[in-house]
Order: C-alpha cells, then sequence, then structure tokens
C-alpha cells in the first residue's frame, strides 16, 4: 500500500461540539467492526503472564505494536482501527495486554498502572524478538501512552534499539493534573464511576485471593481515583499513596529526554487533562512533535459526517510512521 496522505489537522465535526460529547459519543455510539486476531502468551520470570493479540502482516514488514488504556483491550475501538490500518497495508499489528486486560486475572498481587516502564520494556524486547528484522512502531494510548513515554524518556537514546518511531495519544502526562481533574463534577459522576466499577470488582478479587494486602471493605467504598490509587494502586507497587504514584508515575517531567522521533496528541478539551497541564515547546526535546487541537476529546477525535468515524487518528498514526520509515 502507498505511504498515507498528508493529514489535515484535526478539526472535530461541527454536529459534535464539546469534550464531553465527543468523548463520549465515540467511545459508545461509533461502531469499529472486530478483527480477527492470533493470541500468544508470554510467560514471565516473576510467574506472571502478559498477553499479545496479533494481526499477522508479510515478512519484514513494520510492526505496530499498541499499548492500550485504562481497562482497555485489543477490543476498544481506537485498538481494533488501527489494527485494521495495520492489516491494510500487510504490516503486522500487535495490542500488548497489560496484567489482568486480556479477559483473564493476572497471577500475582500486582496489576498495571501509568509509569509501568518495565513491563513496556518487557513487551517490547518480545514484539522484537519475534520480529528482528521490522522497524517497530509503538502507540501508547492514555494510560499506555503515559507509560510509552516514561519508558522512552527514561530508555533515552537506548530506545532507538528498540523502537524506530512512537506516539502517545492522549496520555496523562501529569497524574496529579489528570486526577484532580477526573475526581470533581461531571467526571467523577461519569468517567470515573465507569472506570472504578471494573478496577473495584479486579481490586477486590485481589483482595480475596491474598488475604491481608488489601482492605476490601474500604476499596468496595471509594468513589473516587485518589481513594483508588492510594489502597491499590499504591499498596500493589510500592507507593506511599495516591500523590506519591502520580508525582512518580507521570511523565511529564521525562519528555526532555526522549530520543526516539515521538508525536504527542493531545486535546486542548481532553476532560481527563486539562489543557493548562500540557507540555509545551521548551518542556519537550527536539525529538517530541507536539499536537494540541483544540478539539477531539479524550482518544476520540471523531471525523467525517454524521454518524461519523474515526478515520482521523490512524491515518495521522500512520503519516507519522512514513515520515520515519527506515
Amino acid at each position: 500500500m502507498k505511504p498515507a496522505t498528508e493529514t489535515a489537522a484535526y478539526r472535530a465535526p461541527a454536529w459534535l461540539p464539546g469534550g464531553h460529547l465527543q468523548t463520549i459519543y465515540t467511545s459508545l455510539f461509533i461502531h469499529v467492526p472486530p478483527l480477527a486476531t492470533r493470541r500468544e502468551r508470554l510467560e514471565l520470570p516473576d510467574g506472571d503472564f502478559l498477553d499479545f493479540d496479533w494481526v499477522d502482516g508479510q515478512a519484514s514488514m513494520p510492526v505496530v505494536v499498541l499499548f492500550h488504556g485504562l481497562e482497555g483491550s485489543a477490543d476498544s475501538p481506537y485498538a481494533r482501527d488501527l489494527m485494521a490500518h495495520a492489516r491494510a497495508r500487510d504490516w503486522h499489528g500487535v495490542v500488548a495486554h497489560f496484567r489482568g486486560c486480556s479477559g483473564e486475572d493476572n497471577r500475582l498481587p500486582r496489576a498495571y498502572f501509568a509509569g509501568d516502564s518495565d513491563d513496556i520494556e518487557q513487551m517490547l524486547r518480545h514484539v522484537q524478538a519475534r520480529h528482528p528484522d521490522a522497524p517497530i512502531y509503538a502507540v501508547g494510548v492514555s494510560l499506555g501512552g503515559n507509560a510509552l513515554l516514561k519508558w522512552l524518556g527514561e530508555a533515552g537514546v537506548a530506545a532507538r534499539e528498540r523502537v524506530a518511531c512512537a506516539a502517545g495519544v492522549s496520555a496523562p502526562l501529569d497524574l496529579s493534573a489528570a486526577g484532580y481533574a477526573l475526581d470533581r463534577g461531571f467526571n467523577r459522576r461519569v468517567y470515573t464511576a465507569r472506570f472504578l466499577a471494573t478496577l473495584k470488582q479486579k481490586a477486590l478479587k485481589k483482595a480475596q485471593q491474598f488475604p491481608g494486602m488489601l482492605d476490601a471493605k474500604a476499596i468496595a467504598a471509594s468513589t473516587t481515583f485518589r481513594e483508588f490509587d492510594t489502597l491499590v494502586t499504591a499498596r500493589l507497587h510500592g507507593f506511599r499513596d495516591a500523590d506519591d504514584y502520580w508525582r512518580r508515575a507521570s511523565s511529564k517531567p521525562l519528555l526532555r529526554s526522549i530520543a526516539v522521533p515521538t508525536l504527542l496528541i493531545n486535546a486542548r478539551n481532553d476532560p481527563f487533562l486539562p489543557a493548562w497541564a500540557l507540555p509545551t515547546r521548551d518542556e519537550v526535546s527536539p525529538a517530541v512533535t507536539l499536537e494540541q487541537p483544540d478539539t477531539g476529546g479524550h482518544v476520540a477525535f471523531p471525523s467525517g459526517p454524521f454518524p461519523g468515524n474515526l478515520d482521523w487518528l490512524p491515518r495521522r498514526l500512520m503519516q507519522h510512521f512514513d515520515t520515519h520509515r527506515r
């Protein structure tokens, strides 16, 4: 397939105004057909596992690896859409599931979190082992975007040994700002409540599986990310509390250290991250391209006439990959 044509700067369709509508409508009402994939399980040295859903392409063609968002998976609309674009080019595509996100609970008294750069490294190393001669293009969405960007910043120049280029989409780069935003008003009643419904179920299973590690009663009563991240995320992953986790796991301070060509897309009306928290040009390295359209919502970027489609984002990502293809 020919390289992607130039993609215009993003502008939301006139019939879908506002960050909340763009986020919610896109998530609930724009249908992306499922895609046949091949499941592969990687057994880890610590006794846990990671699941990969593959779209197989032609030999030596590039590999697009996607790190999904909070409670996402290969079935997320953005994942289906990007994998479909990879398949249309006869490229390889793979959704790397974080622990406990592939439809089966992970085994250890740990989960996944926004700063899990160690697992990003393990996943990329595995993908590279499967396709050692192919360029690898890494995409992180929302939570997965923060984790990928944190890994890129920590690895610096060494990241070039794993990936040819990268992209972060709607990443909550400043987790403290995102946490405060999500724990208030409409966000708390709609987005946070929806995420906590499944996160709490998983945490309560962990509490039952590993007695004495988690406070099941407090978890069941939690209604904010601050409470949940203090009770669960911090407890399972070695942080003092939510504030310590948010501070230490945020990728924004590491953006100056990124050496791999990286596209960073954040809508300024994203309900999950206030526009004032977005990085400026002097807060990122020369390898980072910032795109901060006024509209787009959170992992949404709908386009076209009603009822709309999700074509803009994968086209823009493919254009970025083509620019840096080697």
